[in-house]
């Protein structure tokens, strides 16, 4: 409780000081504020992973039938905890986020601030054959957006700190700061200009200096590179291409295999078959247990080895080890299965091309710009691709041939697939903010904001002389038609009553409802704008009545309203 109240006494005029600031400046000291959570996010989500991992690898032995159990019962933990006491999705993070800025207004739910910690950590300490990125990115993102909303930010201040949040995560569980702006600009917002992204650097840099005083300046996948030679080209051009159709064989069967298994309704019955299904394919290919960077890490220092059938095996079945983790209860990303897939590809593809022409190829070379390759293909973030492998590996001499391969990746997904893994589902929902910048700016309108309430409404069962009398008092030409429980019934225009207006005659006779019109369309004020303006499209109409689920008046909303504050937003966001 003193605790409680000491937070109060520090975090409440802190609060109201910075209330007072412009939002430009709250969002310099908020983004700083969000790295630093975020790097202490990602560095007890490493750290648990690992103690974890080790903890039970000590307490199982040498007991091969344990041990395959082990990934199961992380599931079964993830499960129980996501159905009992989170009592929400909590899967894929990303993918999570994107529909929070395309769609919530930003806004996530403050237990995704740990519960997406903590369900990962158990899934992936156990065995889960899935990443711990996604998992921290959600969590980043949430810590930004609740930060945002305690602080009282507005719409686009808030999903600039939701993108703080998610770039801080991916900078400080790889030591990557770059690379988590990119990720941020890239994946989850669309046309940032330069002023936005020095919040971005300085949650990334924040949170790389929390990851690094508290885990040391480690290299994830350290290895000696040859250096490029450009003879190598032409090889680096095909693993590109073979990391392109990598990543549609990834992308596709992921979520067909999602599919498939989200119709088993019954959670308890799909964990079984997911659990054995994970345990099946560890007990037959052992590297497929956990993250799989410990073997990634050999394949760079040249110390694991086996037939290529064995490894292209393993590359395949990756997919459905990821899978059945996410689908049996466990908490995973893409993003780690990613990488490690397109380790295995560069593998291959140097393997077989030494077979052909010995010693030609430097196999951890290959093992790297693969993992480049297949981020590019199946994220389609070809420059996230690029820097993150160079600064997680320390392969500044290998640029040339990652933007190589990273582009013929990309390309050759894009000839197959436009969207992403994590933009595929969103997008079929016509839910996605893309990075166009009329859509952008389109979807950072809110409907609500722009309803007018100046309207003077009048009564279905009104006689002519309360119309003119509403006309009279009214500086609009339209006037809402409602019954006695407030629900639109219809209109008026003023040109359909000017012929008899003067006619006082008719004043006691005619009523309201012989010159109503029927709305052509209903606009609803959480209603996305894009959905908007397709109905003022299809109607022809030049306002629209705005009404709740239940029909009841709110407003009208006009196409020189929204054209108005199109381009007031869009001269904001050209200036930003």
């Amino acid at each position: 409780m003193a605790t409680n109240q000491g937070v109060k006494y520090v975090w409440g005029p802190m609060r109201a000081l910075l209330r007072k600031w412009p939002e430009r400046s709250r969002l310099l000291v908020l983004s700083v504020v969000t790295g630093i959570l975020c790097g202490l996010a990602a560095v007890l989500l490493k750290t648990t992973i690992r103690f974890l991992g080790h903890g039970l690898h000590q307490l199982v032995g040498g007991s091969t039938w344990l041990f395959l159990l082990l990934p199961g019962v992380g599931m079964l933990l993830s499960l129980l905890i996501v159905k009992y006491i989170v009592k929400d999705n909590i899967g894929h993070g990303v993918t999570k986020v994107l529909i929070a800025v395309s769609k919530n207004e930003s806004k996530i739910k403050r237990h995704n601030t740990v519960s997406s910690l903590i369900t990962s950590a158990l899934t992936i300490g156990f065995g889960g054959s899935v990443g711990a990125e996604a998992p921290i990115v959600y969590t980043g993102a949430a810590i930004g957006s609740n930060l945002g909303r305690y602080m009282g930010l507005s719409y686009r201040g808030m999903t600039l700190l939701l993108g703080c949040g998610a770039a801080g995560a991916v900078a400080g569980i790889f030591n990557a700061p770059l690379a988590g702006v990119l990720f941020t600009l890239e994946i989850l917002l669309f046309n940032l200009s330069m002023s936005s992204i020095l919040p971005l650097l300085l949650s990334t840099v924040s949170a790389t200096m929390v990851s690094y005083l508290l885990l040391g300046r480690e290299t994830q996948f350290a290895c000696t590179v040859v250096e490029f030679a450009m003879r190598n080209i032409p090889f680096y051009a095909v693993l590109g291409v073979f990391c392109g159709f990598c990543s549609l064989y990834f992308l596709r069967t992921t979520l067909f295999m999602e599919d498939l298994l989200g119709k088993m309704r019954n959670p308890y019955l799909r964990w079984a078959l997911c659990a054995m299904g994970l345990g099946l394919l560890i007990f037959l290919f052992p590297p497929l247990y956990g993250e799989g960077y410990e073997d990634v890490g050999l394949l760079l220092k040249g110390q694991s080895s086996g037939p290529v059938w064995f490894f292209l095996l393993i590359l395949l079945l990756k997919v459905f080890a990821m899978t059945f983790t996410n689908a049996g209860g466990g908490v995973g990303g893409t993003f780690g299965p990613t990488l490690f897939v397109g380790a295995i590809a560069g593998y291959v593809v140097a393997s077989v091309l030494n077979l052909i022409w010995p010693g030609q190829v430097p196999v951890p070379n290959f093992v790297l710009v693969g993992m480049a390759g297949l981020m590019a293909g199946v994220m389609q973030a070809p420059m996230t691709a690029i820097f993150l492998i160079a600064e997680i590996s320390g392969g500044y001499q290998l640029f040339v041939p990652l933007i190589l391969t990273s582009a013929l990746a990309y390309g050759t997904t894009r000839l197959f697939e436009k969207y992403s893994i994590y933009t595929k589902r969103i997008a079929q929902t016509g839910e996605l903010l893309t990075h166009d910048s009329d859509q952008a700016v389109l979807t950072l309108l809110r409907t609500e904001s722009l309803v007018e309430k100046d309207f003077t409404p009048v009564r279905i069962d009104d006689d002519l002389g309360a119309l003119v009398d509403a006309v009279a008092v009214s500086s609009r030409n339209i006037f809402p038609v409602l019954d006695s429980k407030n629900r639109l019934q219809g209109y008026v225009d003023l040109t359909d009553i000017r012929r008899d207006m003067f006619r006082t005659d008719l004043y006691q006779t005619a009523k309201v409802y012989n010159y109503m019109r029927s709305a052509p369309e209903y606009v609803y004020p959480d209603e996305p704008m894009d959905s908007v303006m397709r109905k003022f499209e299809r109607t022809g109409a030049w306002n629209l009545p705005v009404v709740d689920r239940e029909r009841r008046y709110i407003g009208f909303v006009s196409k020189s309203k929204i054209f108005n504050a199109y381009r007031e937003e869009l001269r904001v966001f050209s200036q930003d």
